[in-house]
């Protein structure tokens, strides 16, 4: 793992809420934040943030600053976006994007 995704993954542990059963697993080369066994959340080593939104939740997200289509092996990857860094230097803004996995998150059924 890389200085900026501990570091990521430190703000993200601060701002999530203890009750909730937030679980972490290695994935995608760092560590993911999973919630009832589905991902919600995972920093990358370049500091950028991959957000689960759902398939529906794409549009709105791609029109907030920073966010853009996730792509794996030159295919999208439906239903998550990839925020950057410099968009999410700010703690209420990384906190509404946490909010946002959650809030789509909670719809999936438990693994």
């Amino acid at each position: 793992m890389s200085m900026a995704s501990d570091e990521l993954a430190e703000r993200i542990r601060a701002l999530l809420p203890p009750e909730e059963n937030i679980r972490e697993q290695k994935m995608f080369g760092g560590i993911a934040f999973m919630l009832g066994g589905n991902m919600l959340v995972c920093p990358t080593k370049e500091g950028s943030l991959i957000v689960r939104v759902g398939k529906n939740g794409v549009p709105s997200a791609l029109d907030l600053p920073g966010a853009e289509v996730m792509e794996m092996g030159g295919r999208t990857v439906s239903g998550f976006v990839v925020v950057s860094g410099d968009a999410i230097e700010d703690e209420f803004v990384l906190g509404e994007w946490l909010d946002r996995a959650r809030a789509f998150v909670r719809t999936l059924p438990p693994k």
